[in-house]
């Protein structure tokens, strides 16, 4: 059937703003977001049921709680990864930057994606591999085992901990756009206002302390059918209604050529010019490399039945990336149909542009279907995120500072209160402080996170690094790390960590922060383990085997699993 026959060949302006920002609810998109909230969240407390048994109920233990009993298959992976990595914010932001500066703030996030999947087929195989034969819950307890330090596997902690935090809030202003747009911003009431959001997360942090992993792995489910058949539709009728995709892109270029009165600039470019191709790139890599050291990303690696399925979802998981390139394209399609973003203040915040393109351009039925996908898309990271935090706190800080004889009751428990606590802070930090702040804290947090690589990944191949160097280059990686991001000030406002591309030090070469950091650490991790070498300092046991790394499920080497969970949930 033709998409297009689906859809009116009108436009429906529910919910517009006015000069200052002030908005009609749009009942009808209101409605199916509501019915389509309320489906997933039966999903979600339905999922501590799905493949346990009575006696299992309760999920205590990380492997069940915070793992999904290890036992998840092609099918369900396919969409956990998905849901997990291509969240609420990037269906958010991604399409604004577009709409805002063009392709090198927005379009870099396409090869990005398509870069991290053999990245994927090569590494998250091994860890997997390591992990079940040890019994692993997180990346910072591999690097423990690996290197013998707890002052090594601590750091990794409190990164993962510390990246994901602000990663959790963006999810909360992925979905505040969407309710914006609805009309449910605009009252005087900031209580009233913020309920929503408020309630929202509330269900979510419930059932996600009863499901655990097994709750959004279901709801992923729901979320990107919704996504597929929002973007679909989109792609297929926006670009006809709105003159074609020359027309779109001539009124982009348009745009995004004028000058910006605070840079006195070009405002962005349809194609990133000469002086932008140093950033572009290593932008699109360094987020690749870092994605998959964020603790949930492993978290859905970990809880997946066997290698294969990891290696066969890094083969198919790029069909997201062909749905991201026509997600961004959609910030073009907003210039073309003249989208304005204005937000509550009577400012223009380019995180609204999709969901008022969709509310705009749309019946009111299926712009609500568009609106309930991005913002169950919030849910289903948000969840994983905090379960992933709350893992590495219980394991790599409570268990291994504090009390390292806890039983596995006892952590599932701990897990599941921190992952209360770290819906609360986000909720907290979203509703306290602006958005920028939440963004700013994020692009910081690729930074950090992306200093986790060399321990990660080079211990998943070779024992020669130093725990010692290690750790000093973490620490360097860090530090300049942060001041390099500090340094960076947003020319419209004024504010420090206002970006995260910046020039090597003495040279003029623009290039991603978090790359110019990780080179700085690999140097310091090298020379530092040479030196030490050098001086004979004699490093700690290694507590796995060379063939820890290769095997799979029914290898006898594997601790084991519940015969029932072994079962491939798909």
């Amino acid at each position: 059937m033709n998409a297009l026959a689906l859809v009116p060949a009108v436009t429906f302006p529910a919910a517009a703003p006015d000069a200052d920002g002030h908005r009609s609810i749009a009942g009808g998109a209101l409605a199916v977001v509501i019915l389509l909230f309320l489906v997933v969240a039966a999903i979600g407390f339905l999922a501590s049921r799905w493949r346990t048994s009575p006696e299992e109920r309760g999920l205590h233990s990380l492997d069940e709680w915070g793992l999904g009993g290890r036992g998840f298959g092609s099918w369900v992976t396919w969409f956990l990864l998905g849901g997990d990595l291509y969240t609420a914010y990037t269906f958010v932001a991604v399409p604004a930057a577009m709409w805002a500066t063009g392709a090198v703030s927005g379009f870099f996030a396409v090869p990005y994606t398509i870069v991290l999947y053999p990245i994927v087929f090569l590494l998250m195989s091994r860890l997997w591999s390591v992990s079940r034969s040890h019994g692993y819950v997180t990346p910072a307890d591999f690097v423990g085992g690996r290197y013998g330090s707890r002052w090594l596997s601590t750091a990794i902690a409190v990164t993962g901990i510390v990246a994901t935090m602000p990663y959790i809030a963006l999810q909360l202003v992925g979905m505040k756009a969407v309710l914006t747009v609805l009309g449910l911003g605009s009252g005087s009431n900031s209580f009233v206002n913020d309920l929503p959001l408020v309630i929202a997360f509330v269900v979510l942090a419930a059932y996600t302390y009863t499901g655990g992993l097994r709750a959004p792995a279901l709801i992923a489910v729901v979320k990107d059918l919704l996504i597929y058949l929002a973007i679909v539709v989109a792609v297929l009728y926006l670009p006809g209604k709105f003159g074609g995709w020359g027309s779109i892109f001539d009124a982009a270029d348009a745009k995004l050529s004028t000058t910006n009165p605070a840079t006195h600039k070009p405002a962005g470019a349809v194609i990133p010019g000469v002086t932008s191709f140093n950033a572009y790139w290593t932008l699109a890599l360094g987020s690749a490399m870092a994605l998959f050291m964020y603790p949930h990303s492993i978290t859905g690696v970990l809880a997946t039945k066997s290698r294969n399925t990891i290696r066969r979802n890094a083969v198919v998981l790029p069909l997201y990336s062909l749905m991201l390139g026509f997600l961004a394209l959609l910030g073009y399609v907003a210039i073309k149909a003249g989208t304005m973003p204005v937000d509550t203040d009577g400012k223009i915040n380019a995180q609204l542009v999709v969901p008022q393109l969709f509310l705009d351009s749309f019946p009111s039925w299926f712009a609500g279907v568009a609106l309930a996908a991005i913002a169950i898309g919030a849910l289903v990271p948000a969840a994983i995120m905090s379960i992933a935090a709350s893992n590495l706190f219980t394991r790599n800080i409570y268990r291994d500072l504090i009390k390292p004889d806890v039983t596995p009751r006892t952590e599932a428990k701990i897990s599941k209160l921190v992952s209360l606590l770290v819906k609360v802070g986000a909720l907290v930090f979203v509703l306290g402080m602006d958005q920028s702040s939440a963004i700013n804290l994020q692009l910081l947090g690729g930074i950090w996170i992306l200093q986790t690589f060399p321990a990660i990944v080079a211990g998943l191949y070779t024992r020669w690094f130093n725990k010692w160097a290690l750790l000093v280059g973490w620490a360097a990686g860090m530090v300049f790390g942060t001041i390099a991001a500090y340094d960076v000030v947003n020319p419209a406002t004024g504010k420090h960590f206002g970006g995260s591309i910046a020039a090597i030090p003495w040279s003029h070469t623009t290039v991603y922060i978090g790359v110019t950091a990780f080179a700085l650490n690999a140097v310091v991790a090298t020379l530092g383990t040479l030196v030490l070498r050098a001086f004979k300092v004699r490093d700690t046991a290694d507590s796995t085997r060379s063939t820890d790394y290769e095997v799979d499920e029914d290898d006898m080497r594997v601790q084991p699993v519940p015969e029932e969970l072994r079962t491939e949930l798909s």
